[in-house]
């Protein structure tokens, strides 16, 4: 039988903020269709309207949003554009109407989970439980009569069909940490410059790549968790370097030192 020590210091370990396993990209073939001869454009201006209300960044540049203001007046106008995307069935729309699709809805996802539970510290306590492991596997909305939770959209839909490492700069899970939730709803006709403008104000954040020293830095978690979709070191200062405004490693040199975080306060205006 494990010792009252043992099963504390595993607790403790499980609990710790700074550890997250990641799921793994994992095909769902059901939502693996697209009609790229389809010419339907979804409007997704309410969500942007939303954001224009509810959106701010601090002197970092980390986005904010204002969840008192919106939860007290733009609930229901969220819910109506959560609404009016689960109506639509994506795999009859083109391949960017679907990506731009299912990162608005995850986003507003996001934010409808923040204000239904506010006021919270962090993401990671809705839904949690004793471990505070958030709300992504909680069931949170449907589509094609599929019952949806974040994880699925995120892992198991956008990372697996489109295998576009800046996926991960485009989805927002509330928190500091995360790069930064956009300041308008992603859209087909403007999807690549849209990714790369996020990569880039990610990566040149401090919370994203941060230099300490010749050889050493700091990077977000994110590229700890996802090293599957970054590739390998090499590769992944690669990535970096595409995006970064200075020099990460001068002569093809190697990083000497790695360490990682990740701020899981709630980004939140009031904080």
């Amino acid at each position: 039988m494990p010792s009252l020590g043992l099963v504390l210091s595993l607790c403790l370990l499980l609990a710790s903020p700074h550890l997250m396993a990641a799921p793994k990209s994992d095909l769902w073939p059901f939502w693996d269709k697209s009609d790229e001869q389809s010419q339907h454009e979804i409007g997704h201006e309410r969500w942007t309207s939303i954001l224009n209300s509810h959106w701010s960044h601090d002197e970092q540049g980390n986005a904010l949003v204002d969840y008192a203001a919106l939860k007290a007046d733009d609930a229901e106008r969220l819910r109506a554009y959560i609404d009016g995307l689960t109506a639509i069935d994506p795999r009859a729309l083109n391949r960017a109407e679907q990506m731009a699709y299912w990162i608005n809805l995850y986003n507003a996802l996001t934010v409808q989970l923040v204000i239904d539970a506010y006021p919270v510290d962090s993401i990671k306590k809705i839904k949690g439980g004793f471990f505070n492991t958030g709300p992504w596997d909680e069931k949170v909305t449907t589509v094609a009569g599929k019952k949806l939770t974040l994880n699925d959209i995120e892992h198991r839909i956008l990372r697996p069909i489109w295998q576009d490492k800046r996926i991960h700069y485009a989805v927002n899970c509330a928190s500091i940490g995360c790069p930064n939730l956009a300041p308008k709803a992603y859209s087909a006709d403007a999807l690549e410059q849209q990714l790369d403008e996020a990569a880039k104000t990610f990566i040149n954040q401090s919370k994203g790549v941060a230099v300490l020293g010749e050889g050493h830095f700091r990077l977000s978690s994110i590229y700890d968790w996802y090293a599957a979709d970054f590739g390998t070191e090499a590769e992944l200062f690669q990535h970096l370097q595409t995006y970064h405004a200075s020099q990460l490693l001068a002569g093809g040199n190697r990083p000497e030192d790695i360490d990682y975080d990740y701020d899981w306060r709630l980004n939140d205006i009031s904080r």
